[in-house]
């Protein structure tokens, strides 16, 4: 007995040694270790997915990533805190805002660098700020504009419709008028075939002279 549990103690140890081996070897490859640089924070009205170890950015390149996230109870903004790499030194009109990777990815800081010649401190909070945009109610209102559009245009192409319908009814009434335009000419021809017989005295054709 003492030999099996000293056994299966010994199993136990190698396969926690095993799981801690994966665990350090996933963190380390994953970008999301124990992030080393000076501190900034930055207030948002809204982070969406950021979440703590999401990457700093700048000019697409990681630079740092978010250590904390809590709401200002004075204000109700989002404090973020982030770190940045000692060598880059950022101008104290720089701006931050959160970008998405794609419309299904996460999110993540990016900082973009102003012109000012003073550069941000250690513990310094980033005033220029974009908070992240929901892409769930861009599409919301895209598809809301999408069906009021083609409603407009399917209301716009049924009165367009009825329109010629109309200019072709005027048209046959004009026909008609014309016909009977025709119909006074011939009678005003018959008026004057009559005037020629009465005033020349000659007797109508196919009558026998006396």
């Amino acid at each position: 007995m003492p030999r099996r549990n000293f056994a299966e103690v010994l199993v136990g140890a190698v396969v926690l040694l095993v799981a801690a081996g994966f665990l350090a070897y996933a963190i380390s490859h994953s970008g999301r270790g124990p992030s080393s640089g000076y501190q900034l924070y930055a207030k948002f009205d809204h982070i969406g997915g950021l979440t703590v170890g999401s990457d700093v950015r700048m000019a697409g390149v990681k630079v740092g990533s978010v250590d904390t996230t809590a709401l200002d109870p004075k204000t109700y903004q989002a404090l973020v805190g982030f770190t940045v790499a000692d060598d880059v030194k950022l101008p104290k009109d720089s701006s931050a805002m959160i970008a998405s990777e794609s419309l299904l990815g996460g999110n993540y800081l990016s900082l973009s660098p102003g012109g000012d010649e003073a550069t941000l401190q250690p513990g310094q909070t980033v005033t220029i700020t974009q908070g992240a945009v929901n892409i769930e109610e861009l599409l919301g209102k895209f598809i809301f504009s999408a069906s009021n559009l083609a409603t407009s245009v399917q209301q716009g192409g049924g009165g367009r419709a009825g329109q010629p319908g109309a200019s072709q009814g005027g048209a046959g009434q004009g026909g008609a008028g014309q016909g009977g335009a025709g119909q006074g000419g011939a009678g005003q021809g018959g008026a004057s075939q009559g005037s020629g017989a009465s005033g020349g005295g000659l007797p109508p054709l196919g009558a026998k002279s006396p």
